[in-house]
């Protein structure tokens, strides 16, 4: 995920199985800034019909204001995305009834600017943010997520307008480890 400068705004979705998942039934509701209802999204974002992450790529929903090198790597274009201090969420479902698989963010409160992250102040907002590529599925939980410091976060902080990772992830296969997991369509790390 990015919060840079002007509109460089992005997520990625990454699909570390061995199968092409189909985002058919899944969604990436937020909230804008205050939530309305503490722990509830405000609008629910749909992905487009028949959008799908092949095995081991990525799927970006960028700003359509975004640099051009955003751009070429975007598959889904959105210009409401966060200011670093709106909660998204990545869920299986329906509107009504719905699993959440990964946090950026949560729906509990605004954050004064942005959340923490591996130990930096306000890290969603003027920051690039990268899943560590030992991370092999999502996380329910925000601030476990998030983490502390360097060592307990699950995700790299990187500086304001850091777009190199924009379109690919760097993963470690542990696919011995965990084949289950990586058989299951939930494994998407945002």
């Amino acid at each position: 995920a990015a919060e840079g400068s002007s509109y460089n705004k992005f997520l990625e979705i990454y699909n570390p199985t061995c199968a092409t998942i189909s985002l058919d039934g899944y969604a990436f509701p937020n909230t804008s800034n205050a939530p309305t209802t503490v722990g509830v999204y405000e609008y629910w974002n749909t992905f487009p019909e028949g959008a799908s992450i092949a095995p081991g790529d990525v799927y970006v929903i960028a700003d359509d204001r975004a640099d051009a090198s955003i751009l070429a790597e975007a598959d889904h274009l959105m210009n409401f995305l966060s200011n670093g201090d709106d909660g998204f969420a990545l869920v299986k479902g329906t509107e009504e009834s719905y699993e959440i698989i990964d946090w950026i963010g949560n729906w509990d409160a605004r954050p004064s600017n942005g959340w923490d992250v591996a130990g930096v102040t306000a890290a969603t907002k003027d920051h690039t943010l990268v899943r560590k590529p030992q991370i092999i599925k999502g996380n329910t939980d925000w601030t476990a997520s998030a983490g502390t410091s360097e060592e307990d976060s699950e995700w790299i902080v990187y500086d304001i307008d850091t777009w190199d990772y924009v379109g690919s992830h760097t993963f470690e296969d542990r696919s011995e480890e965990h084949t289950s997991e990586l058989q299951s369509p939930c494994n998407l790390v945002c």
